[in-house]
């Protein structure tokens, strides 16, 4: 191996083992067997499964593999800026800065190309414009709702969120992205409302 090869592979390397790190970062939601809080790795993994089952539910064609990548790395951010609850208005305020900050270190470990590569799904996962952001995006708000479902509200009851909250933060992002999804996780929260699960 020549030195630029090996440069660059450690590299890389150094990367993956910093993102190891975000198995230990934890969520609100909660795993449906153990009841346990998911971890932001555990998240990405879900994501991913999601969207190789459900493209063919995407509101216009995608490109899947674009998808995954932007899915594999949204949440790498939250290694160095935490996980932001999606109800926490406060901790919304800061957070595109706070995690961009984190892009910036995070993927600046990587050879420059890739840098590049990483930055930019970032930054288009970001966006929510292209057709693979807004699935991504669609896929990425359907799972800790559905978590939220099968686990009695957890999640949404443990920190005092409401009905109202849950549409207006989630509809118009996942109907974008897929209608169908948003049919199928509205009536689920609706079931959940009528459980007593998710306050009105």
């Amino acid at each position: 191996m020549d030195s630029a090869t090996a440069e660059r592979l450690a590299r890389q390397v150094a990367f993956l083992v910093e993102c190891d790190r975000l198995k230990e970062v934890f969520r609100q939601t909660l795993n449906t067997r153990s009841r346990r809080r998911e971890n932001d790795a555990e998240h990405s993994w879900a994501l991913c499964l999601f969207v190789i089952t459900l493209a063919e539910h995407s509101a216009t064609p995608v490109d899947v593999l674009r998808v995954l990548k932007m899915l594999l790395i949204h949440d790498l951010v939250e290694i160095d800026a935490g996980d932001t609850f999606a109800y926490d208005t406060a901790r919304m305020a800061d957070q595109h800065e706070r995690e961009a900050r984190a892009a910036d270190r995070l993927f600046g470990l990587l050879p420059q190309d890739q840098t590049a590569e990483f930055r930019a799904l970032w930054d288009e996962f970001e966006a929510k414009e292209t057709p693979e952001a807004k699935f991504a995006t669609a896929v990425d708000r359907f799972q800790p709702m559905l978590l939220n479902c099968l686990t009695e509200g957890a999640a949404w009851r443990t920190n005092g969120v409401r009905h109202g909250q849950v549409i207006a933060r989630n509809e118009a992002a996942v109907t974008a992205g897929s209608p169908h999804l948003w049919t199928h996780i509205a009536a689920r929260v609706d079931e959940a409302v009528r459980a007593g699960h998710l306050p009105v």
